[in-house]
């Protein structure tokens, strides 16, 4: 019994998230039915990270087991021929049996992009949240860094989040103009709250727009108050760049 770890790209625009739910299209959802058409039986994916809906992935992680033995590049071509055009398997990899896309993960990394200028570019608008008007950068850069390192994220946390412990571990948090219309917010941690990163976008707003200071964002994580933080960005800003798994070691692949 072969099991995989696969690595998804997927325009979140039309689903309403990665996790199957009692109605409309998921992205767990269309991989379980191309599966069970593979293998003859319900066959259930287990993913590194459950993005809402209208979040972009340019390599979410899953991972499955199954009763034929398929060799990997069957099940990239297999998944690809039955799968929408928006939703394409990157690459597959025969993993031990152990393996657990969600569990076994280390570190994401998630990248937002705001599109700052007057004028939305109408090929990049289901990509970006469109902020017209003037941003301090350099003080939303410098309010970013206060996001690193061991905190409690609570001020991040969407009201009515599934509960549990709100410490986080953020290794890199980053603003930059990759030029002059688009900002992208780049960070990376040991895991992630419900809606935390559109949060903290929402919240480095507040500094660029001139209405708080970038040593805010070192007060507003302080207060653990949700209340305090910006308002929550549009999921369509929002990818999933990277799933990390540091020295998990797979049996075969193929790209």
């Amino acid at each position: 019994m072969p099991s995989f770890k696969i690595v998804i790209a997927y325009d979140g625009g039309p689903f309403v998230g990665w996790q199957r739910q009692a109605s409309g299209t998921s992205i767990q959802g269309l991989i379980e039915d191309a599966l069970r058409e593979l293998d003859d039986r319900d066959v259930a994916v287990v993913g590194a990270g459950r993005t809402d809906a209208g979040v972009h992935a340019i390599a979410q992680v899953a991972s499955f087991t199954l009763v034929r033995e398929t060799p990997a590049e069957v099940v990239v071509r297999s998944l690809n021929a039955k799968l929408p055009p928006e939703v394409r398997v990157r690459s597959a990899e025969e993993v031990p049996a152990s393996f657990h896309a969600r569990f076994d993960a280390k570190a994401k990394a998630y990248r937002y992009r705001l599109w700052n200028a007057d004028v939305m570019d109408p090929f990049e608008r289901a990509y970006v949240w469109h902020v017209p008007g003037s941003l301090d950068v350099a003080a939303m850069s410098q309010a970013a860094r206060f996001v690193e390192g061991r905190h409690d994220f609570a001020a991040f946390q969407t009201v009515g989040g599934a509960g549990g412990p709100t410490e986080r571990v953020v290794t890199s948090s980053s603003l930059t103009a990759e030029r002059d219309e688009l900002l992208t917010y780049d960070v990376t941690g040991d895991g992630f709250l419900r809606h935390m990163v559109r949060a903290i976008v929402g919240t480095l707003m507040e500094v660029g727009r001139g209405r708080q200071r970038p040593e805010w964002m070192r007060d507003v994580i302080a207060s653990r108050d949700r209340a305090q933080a910006g308002r929550t960005a549009p999921a369509h800003g929002l990818f999933l760049v990277r799933v990390d798994y540091g020295d998990v070691q797979s049996s075969r692949h193929v790209a």
